[in-house]
């Protein structure tokens, strides 16, 4: 998938905080729909763009589904934004 895929999952505030709640472990598609008052329909379509951007991965046990970060591509992305700065310059008094 390419960065413009992954730039576009990440520009929605729910697909960020479903990206904050798998930091922390690997949930199912109930569970993270827990943590929000949107339709499951609708946690469905975020994590399909998620998945799409390659920024999640899936894996099936029994009837559930569950879900983990994959942190590869967002150091991709860190990498290239500070590519665009300028290298491993992180001085932020500039």
């Amino acid at each position: 998938m390419g960065m413009q895929d992954t730039l576009h999952a990440l520009a929605d505030p729910t697909r960020r905080e479903i990206l904050n709640l798998l930091k922390q472990s690997r949930l199912s598609a109930g569970e993270i729909s827990n943590h929000f008052s949107i339709s499951g329909a609708a946690i469905s379509r975020h994590l399909s763009v998620l998945k799409d951007a390659d920024l999640i991965r899936n894996e099936r046990e029994g009837k559930f589904i569950y879900y983990e970060l994959n942190a590869t591509v967002l150091e991709e992305i860190l990498l290239w934004i500070s590519e665009l700065k300028g290298g491993n310059d992180y001085d932020q008094t500039k």
